[in-house]
């Protein structure tokens, strides 16, 4: 378990480089047909992609609904916004940077809804933090329980690999913001996880 809160983006052998190389070629043929209008080859990019963007608005919004919702979104964007894909960064990042935007976008009209309805009724919530002792059944479980900011930093960097000044630049983030906001994910993960009895 420590070494999952340790972890540090894997490093590629030149077998794998090789690989992602030819990969990167086929994308790039397909990008340049999407660029044209061509829905299959949109559809042959969004299936090499899905996944791993609902993972990533999954683990950032920590609701199903909201991230299919967001999943969604960021396609629609990338769409919209293909023909401006310089190739500057990989595709997979440039993606990556949309499905934030998108989760970034709805959790700020969230939080503007919220506080309107809390003004109307007068209600206050307060929203379970991480030191609440309810059950958590793994890491997952955990990470879903960190405050947005350190969650978000977590999962770009931890989870997702980039690094500190990519993961700042997606969120619109100090590179040494980023930086703490991981070491604060990583002391309340060992927190919580110790609370459950995990042996971190």
């Amino acid at each position: 378990m420590a070494a999952l809160l340790a972890v540090e983006p894997a490093d590629y052998s030149p077998a794998m480089a090789s690989a992602k190389q030819q990969a990167t070629t086929d994308e790039a043929t397909l990008i340049a047909r999407a660029k044209h209008s061509d829905a299959r080859a949109f559809e042959s990019l969004y299936r090499a992609h899905v996944d791993r963007v609902y993972g990533l608005c999954l683990r950032m919004t920590g609701n199903v609904s909201e991230a299919e919702d967001c999943t969604q979104e960021a396609f629609i964007q990338v769409w919209n916004k293909l023909a401006r894909f310089r190739g500057d960064s990989s595709f997979a990042t440039w993606i990556h940077r949309i499905a934030v935007n998108a989760v970034l976008g709805r959790m700020r009209k969230s939080r503007r809804e919220q506080d309107r309805i809390q003004l109307a009724t007068g209600a206050s919530t307060s929203p379970a933090s991480i030191g609440d002792t309810a059950n958590l059944r793994d890491l997952s479980d955990a990470i879903d329980r960190l405050p947005r900011g350190a969650r978000h930093v977590f999962v770009l960097y931890a989870v997702y690999g980039y690094s500190h000044e990519e993961a700042g630049n997606m969120l619109g983030i100090a590179t040494g913001t980023s930086k703490a906001q991981l070491h604060r994910a990583r002391r309340l993960l060992a927190q919580q996880l110790k609370q459950e009895g995990f042996d971190v």
